[in-house]
Parts: C-alpha cells; sequence; structure tokens
C-alpha cells in the first residue's frame, strides 16, 4: 500500500520537475542558438561621425563571430531620441540592438517629456569606446593654457564665447561642468550645424571638441589645442596636457556602448558581451581604434549598467545646476 501511494507521488513530483525545466531548458537552447538571423544595431546619427563609424566596427566584428549578419541602421533625429525609442519597443528577442552613447544619459533629464525612461527600458549589454574631447581655442585667442583661459575669462565675463554642436550636446554639457569646476565666465554659443568654420576664423573662441574632429587641424596650426578633458594625457596628442593637471578631479569623455530592450534574456546579454569583449581585446582593432584618439571600454552588462547610472545622475546634476533647457 505505501510503495502504491510513494510511486504516484514521485511520478507527480517528477513531472512537476519536468513541466518547469522544460520551458527554461527551450529558453536557454534558444539563447545559444542566437542568433539565427540578421541582427540590427539601431544608430541614433547618421554616417559618418563616431557612433556610427564605432558601430560599424563592432557589427563587423559580431558578424565574423556569429556567423551572422550585423547591419548598422542609422535613424537620426531628435538626438538620438528617435531610434532609442525604436529600440525600447522592439522586441527583447536580441535582434534589435541599441547603440548607446552618452547622449542618452544626458537626454534621461534634459528631456522631461520622453514616451521611455532610458535607465529603465534599455538593458545594458556592453561598454565598446570612449573618447576624450579636446578644449580648443582659435589661433587668435590670447589665452594659451587652461589656466589663462580661466584668468582672461574672468576679466572678460561673458565675452569669452563657447561653441557646441547644439543645446545639451557633449560639447556643451562638458563646457558647462568646466564651468561649474573652474568659475569661467563663457558664453555658450548653440550651432546646429557645423561651427568648424566660426571657430578657426575667430567668430567664436573656444570649443570642446571631437579629438578625432579637430586633431588635423590642430596639426595645421588652424586651431591650438589647450587640452584634452580625459584623465590622462591622449596617446595620440602626448604634448597636449589634460584639463585634470590643472583642475583635480576634471575627467570627462564621450563614450559609445551597445544596449537591448528590457527583459532580453540573460544569456543574450552575456554572448554578445563576450563577443564585443573579444572584440575590444583583439590587439588588430585595439590599434585601430586607438588611432581614432578612442580607447575600448571593456565592462560586463552589470558594470556598464552601474556606468550609466552614475552618468544620468552626473549629468542630471549639471544640467539643473546650469538651468539647460532643450531647443
Amino acid at each position: 500500500m505505501g510503495n502504491a501511494v510513494k510511486h504516484p507521488r514521485r511520478r507527480l513530483l517528477h513531472l512537476a520537475l519536468s513541466t518547469i525545466a522544460l520551458p527554461a531548458a527551450t529558453r536557454i537552447a534558444w539563447a545559444f542558438d542566437y542568433p539565427t538571423r540578421p541582427v540590427h544595431i539601431v544608430v541614433g546619427f547618421a554616417a559618418g561621425i563616431n557612433p556610427d563609424i564605432i558601430g560599424r566596427l563592432i557589427a563587423q566584428s559580431l558578424s565574423r563571430q556569429f556567423k551572422q549578419q550585423f547591419i548598422v541602421d542609422n535613424r537620426p533625429g531628435a538626438a538620438s531620441n528617435i531610434a532609442t525609442e525604436a529600440v525600447v519597443h522592439a522586441p527583447p528577442d536580441g535582434y534589435t540592438l541599441l547603440a548607446v552613447t552618452s547622449t542618452n544619459t544626458v537626454n534621461a533629464t534634459l528631456y522631461d517629456k520622453l514616451s521611455f525612461d532610458f535607465v529603465r527600458d534599455i538593458a545594458p549589454v556592453a561598454g565598446t569606446v570612449r573618447l576624450p574631447e579636446l578644449l580648443v581655442a582659435t589661433p587668435s585667442f590670447p589665452a594659451k593654457t587652461v589656466p589663462e583661459l580661466i584668468a582672461y575669462s574672468k576679466v572678460n565675463p561673458a565675452k569669452v564665447t563657447m561653441a557646441s554642436p547644439g543645446v545639451g550636446s557633449a560639447a556643451h554639457v562638458i563646457g558647462e561642468l568646466f564651468k561649474a569646476m573652474t568659475g569661467a565666465e563663457l558664453l555658450h554659443v548653440p550651432y546646429r550645424a557645423s561651427y568648424m568654420t566660426d571657430l578657426m576664423a575667430g567668430q567664436v573662441q573656444v570649443a570642446f571638441c571631437p579629438l578625432a574632429q579637430s586633431v588635423e587641424y590642430i596639426k595645421a596650426g588652424k586651431l591650438r589645442a589647450l587640452a584634452a578633458t580625459g584623465g590622462l594625457r591622449s596617446e595620440i596628442l602626448p604634448d597636449v596636457p589634460a584639463v585634470a593637471e590643472y583642475v583635480p578631479g576634471f575627467e570627462e569623455y564621450v563614450w559609445d556602448g551597445i544596449g537591448a530592450p528590457k527583459h532580453t534574456p540573460a544569456e543574450i546579454i552575456d554572448n554578445l558581451n563576450n563577443a564585443i569583449k573579444n572584440t575590444l581585446t583583439d590587439p588588430d582593432m585595439r590599434a585601430r581604434i586607438v588611432s581614432m584618439g578612442a580607447e575600448p571600454m571593456t565592462m560586463t552588462p552589470a558594470e556598464f549598467g552601474e556606468f550609466i547610472a552614475a552618468e544620468t545622475e552626473k549629468w542630471a546634476r549639471v544640467i539643473k545646476l546650469a538651468g539647460i533647457k532643450p531647443e
């Protein structure tokens, strides 16, 4: 009698465990089969600029590693909010990824009517690269160092103009942080197109400019580099000091990474993270990244998530302190 009772119970327990385990096994198998069709990396900027260039390098490497196409899908507009919204609402199956940038962490505070919460709705996959900005000046500008710039701006308040490609851009918020940490009196002048012609001509005096965009102008003597915003000097401009050499604690970069819709299976995220780490640690790829003035930024998904949260909080403080409002 006892054995007859135990046997059905044992059988029921086995069936119950099978019912629980089967979907989990199926999910894991499905994740490790990934990808079985092309994957789209959505970039919120036009072709030819840094997030697009980095996105294409990562896509090429992932295509080779996974033996499946990773395709860059440019959807510029609204400071990358259009692309982010598209990925937020995509199926969480790993086939639609987002080229995350530092702009996303600024937008989280700058725009108060977004249809998504970036930190909540995008799952961090991996960091890719970070790039210092260069504090550059028009050649005729009298200040030749960071201390001279700060002193000159205080003597000539609101007369030293600081160009940027727009309100809330990386150049703008980094400039506002610089002002807050140094007391420099710089008048922000936002442009809707490139400010380079006006900067070289002296129509505006200074700018925090992408290193890759300005290095040739510096070498040609059309711009003067005052400092790099990274914690250390750039490998490709070792004679240019870091801002931190004059302003302790100042260390700012623009950066790129990869994100996915929330609820994307952890197995897929981990597989992508490992493949991106392989990409960034490859000697040839690292050399190519460094030649662009960038640095590889390898992180686990958890570390990248913590980094994004910290960046979002930092820029929220700067935006509120400076009273920045979107155009």
